[in-house]
């Protein structure tokens, strides 16, 4: 288990290998994971939601950030206003959280700890993949702490907040490198589908970053209501 030390530090290195990638790549560099986003637009996107989430964190109303001049300085200006900001509240403050049923919802601190980890690594494999360069090199656990953030937290709060309608077919998901697994669906479902690999290729996968096709999982049972079930907004 990851403790909040620890997703602070881990916060912390992430956030400077994207500066590192946004030094390097041109903002006008297409990004095929993000729709029609350019890397100029994902680091707009990602400073934003670091300045978001550290306001909701100290239970304020965000104040807009202006167009940014300067893209990396940005970045880097909103990235240590989020680090400050949960490493002076800490994990047991009670702030806004996307953990209730709606957008101002309450709860611990520790929530953005966890959340602004994995907001930032997908993020970070999404330009670097851009790029042409490999995947983010992180451990399997992070990884799978990542699927686990989707089926527990994400996936449940869309259906809750009705943007999507539950998945119905009975999913097994586990984490071959990690010895872990997740279930979401009915169990006495008629459809099943098993769904095999590494943490990393699940996590990619349930981001909607791959396919089953193209990802490296094994998959056992009803594909196409896999395929079905995949292609709901299960995650903001």
């Amino acid at each position: 288990m990851l403790t909040p030390d620890d997703y602070l530090t881990i916060l912390g290195e992430l956030q400077a290998e994207v500066a590192n990638a946004l030094k390097r790549a041109d903002p006008d560099l297409p990004v095929p994971s993000c729709d029609d986003w350019s890397v100029g637009d994902l680091a707009d996107h990602l400073a934003g939601i670091h300045h978001w989430a550290a306001a909701m964190a100290r239970d304020e109303d965000e104040v807009p950030l202006p167009v940014p001049l300067d893209l990396v300085a940005t970045y880097e200006e909103q990235a240590a206003e989020l680090r400050t900001t949960l490493a002076t509240l800490g994990p047991e403050r009670i702030g806004r959280t996307l953990s209730g049923l709606s957008e101002d919802g309450r709860g611990p601190v520790s929530f953005w700890f966890r959340r602004q980890v994995h907001e930032t690594l997908i993020h970070l494999w999404d330009i670097r993949s851009a790029m042409g360069l490999a995947a983010p090199e992180v451990s399997a656990e992070l990884w799978a702490d990542d699927v686990d953030e989707v089926l527990t937290v994400m996936y449940p709060r869309q259906v809750a907040l009705k943007r999507i309608r539950k998945i119905v077919t009975f999913i097994e998901v586990t984490a071959t490198d990690v010895d872990r697994s997740w279930s979401i669906g009915a169990p006495n479902a008629v459809q099943k589908v098993a769904l095999a690999g590494s943490a990393r290729e699940l996590a990619l996968l349930l981001w909607g970053r791959t396919s089953p096709r193209s990802a490296e999982v094994t998959v056992t049972g009803d594909g196409a209501a896999l395929a079905e079930a995949l292609s709901r907004a299960i995650v903001p």
